[in-house]
């Protein structure tokens, strides 16, 4: 049993946060001060918005929607310049629609920055106000959409930690729980692999076209993924190619059906296992199953990550031992021992699953304690003009 924030739209939130969303990076500077005035505010600074193509400014209004909506906000004071390409509206909109309080403060249309701080320093405050009256209620897993990465991957990864995390999302979906993965370049050369697990051909094709719709960027621009993945730090780890690195990436994925295949940011229509289109990237991605629901993540790293996100816990789990031991104030979970014989896959993955529970529940992880919250980016295929 979990215990969360309840939501009007019957969602359960594992944090209570009051976001601030800027629909253009030119606005950071100022939600920045809103932070420091108004404790309990947390700021989505991003860099997107504002002269880019169709698509793009359609993917970041989406994703900026769906972060808006994230379970584990409470209300959200959307602020804009007054002249971006988004459309402030249509994000205030979009976010009001799921019945959750939301708010718009332009730094134009309020007369600068002295105005306007003082403006949303007053409206934030009052959100606060509003969300601090809240209390957790418990809940069952199937209010749960969790997360899974990896990222500093090491040959441990695949063996261990990645199976680790898949034992725990089984465990998530078999509950009536959602799980969004992604990470597309980490996915080449084993789709085959995922395709098979397919509910139906027209899940399974989008799979393939999401792949190939990566690799035609990359020919684009007149490379390929070599180089790139795996990166030198993966090398470095023992990883020799994308296919093994890739094979070692989806067993995170566990081995329940596939129910389909979203795009970056987009909300998953049921429960059941979803793979995101996404880059492997941990600023730009964690962004991705933010706005798709997600609750809190589990990351699987095997050289050590710190990555931790504004909106949602994110634990860390790692199988190499000396990276457990060396990177101790990073990881949460330490599944080496499977390593040395001393503990079953099973046995590992009812700790993590334990330590899942704990973290949706309210305990702190350790990317948390240290205050790393302030990795965010939204994805797009570049089109700035």
């Amino acid at each position: 049993m979990l215990s969360g924030y309840p939501r009007t739209n019957g969602g359960m939130g594992a944090r209570n946060y009051v976001a601030i969303i800027p629909t253009a990076g030119c606005a950071n500077d100022f939600i920045r001060k809103i932070r420091q005035n108004v404790p309990g505010t947390v700021p989505i600074l991003h860099h997107q918005g504002c002269a880019q193509l169709k698509p793009d400014l359609e993917q970041v209004t989406r994703t900026l929607i769906g972060l808006g909506i994230n379970p584990n906000v409470a209300a959200v004071l959307v602020v804009s310049l007054g002249c971006e390409s988004v459309s402030p509206q249509e994000v205030v909109d979009g976010i009001a629609a799921s019945g959750k309080p939301v708010a718009h403060l332009s730094l134009q249309e309020e007369g600068g920055y002295t105005k306007a701080l003082r403006k949303g320093i007053d409206v934030a405050s009052r959100m606060c106000g509003e969300a601090n009256k809240q209390e957790r209620k418990p809940f069952s897993l199937a209010n749960l959409v969790l997360g899974i990465k990896c990222g500093a991957s090491d040959t441990t990864s695949g063996l261990v930690s990645n199976p680790v995390v898949g034992v725990v999302v089984d465990r998530v979906v078999d509950a009536g729980g959602t799980v969004i993965f992604g990470e597309t370049t980490e996915i080449i050369g084993a789709e085959h692999i995922l395709a098979k697990r397919a509910v139906n051909k027209r899940v399974a094709r989008r799979v393939y076209e999401v792949v190939e719709r990566m690799e035609a960027k990359a020919k684009a621009m007149g490379v390929d993924m070599r180089g790139s993945q795996p990166t030198g730090g993966n090398i470095r780890g023992g990883l020799t190619s994308i296919e093994e690195k890739s094979l070692g990436a989806i067993v995170k994925g566990g081995s329940r059906p596939l129910q389909g295949v979203l795009e970056y940011g987009e909300q998953p229509p049921g429960s059941g296992l979803y793979f995101m289109d996404s880059p492997g990237m941990e600023i730009v991605y964690l962004t991705g199953p933010a706005a798709g629901g997600v609750q809190v993540l589990l990351f699987s790293t095997g050289l050590g990550a710190p990555q931790g996100f504004p909106l949602y816990p994110i634990v860390k789990v790692c199988g190499n031992e000396r990276t457990g031991n060396h990177l101790a104030e990073h990881i949460d979970v330490d599944v080496s021992p499977i390593l040395r014989g001393e503990e079953t896959l099973e046995a590992a993955g009812d700790r993590l699953f334990t330590e899942l529970v704990q973290v949706v529940s309210g305990k702190k992880t350790k990317a948390e304690i240290l205050g790393l919250d302030g990795t965010v980016d939204i994805y797009t295929w570049g089109s700035y003009i």
